[in-house]
């Protein structure tokens, strides 16, 4: 699995500790880990929460990456812009049960986490128990498992519904927003090197090419 991680600009700061939290978890398992920033507060490209959910919707959709970690001050802004856009399905979790519940029953593919709400003396420790939670065993299986058929067929006409409410090419959907804004979500010190080197859709890479020429 390659795990993509994003930070908004109020939480960008912390970058540092969760990679280090995240990557800890993801080489036990056999993991990698691409950090698309924010890396420091001062970055010369500030993301907005709106902008990480561009950004992550971007990498899922491509394949680039199969799964995003993402957050903000208290995670609800980075989830609901995540929620925006098709083919991703973004959970908020604050501990290692919402984590692994939102993996076993929801089977989404993006987290939010508040990076700032909550966040105290044995923050750095809470990631790591988060992190192994959230993919410490396949998604998807239910919890608990006498549950596992009905959650599983419930999370089938729960990607139906989303077909029909989120149906646009994602190509499409970028174009119809405010092209600055969504350039922006791709200004990132290393977005060229670790999306291009793993995108698989080549036209939401001639796109993106396009917009940042």
């Amino acid at each position: 699995m390659r795990i993509a991680l994003i930070n908004e600009n109020s939480q960008g700061a912390k970058n540092a500790i969760i990679y280090k939290a995240l990557k800890k978890v993801a080489d036990g398992y056999g993991f990698e880990v691409d950090n698309y920033g924010m890396y420091t507060a001062e970055d010369e490209a500030q993301l907005t929460y709106v902008q990480v959910g561009i950004l992550a919707a971007a990498i899922l959709n491509s394949k680039a990456a199969d799964y995003v970690v993402t957050g903000c001050g208290t995670g609800e802004g980075a989830m609901l812009a995540c929620n925006s856009f098709p083919n991703v399905i973004c959970g908020h979790v604050e501990d290692a049960l919402d984590a692994y519940t939102f993996a076993q029953i929801n089977d989404g593919n993006a987290v939010a986490l508040p990076f700032a709400k909550g966040y105290g003396w044995g923050g750095d420790l809470n990631l790591e128990y988060i992190f192994e939670k959230l993919f410490c065993e396949p998604s998807g299986q239910g919890y608990p498992r006498e549950r596992a058929v009905p959650e599983q067929r419930n999370k089938k006409i729960l990607d139906e519904v989303r077909k029909h409410t989120l149906n646009q090419d994602l190509v499409t959907v970028f174009k119809s927003l405010d092209q600055d804004l969504v350039k922006g979500a791709f200004a990132g010190e290393k977005f060229e090197e670790l999306f291009f080197a793993h995108c698989q859709d080549e036209a939401l890479a001639a796109y993106i090419r396009e917009l940042r020429a």
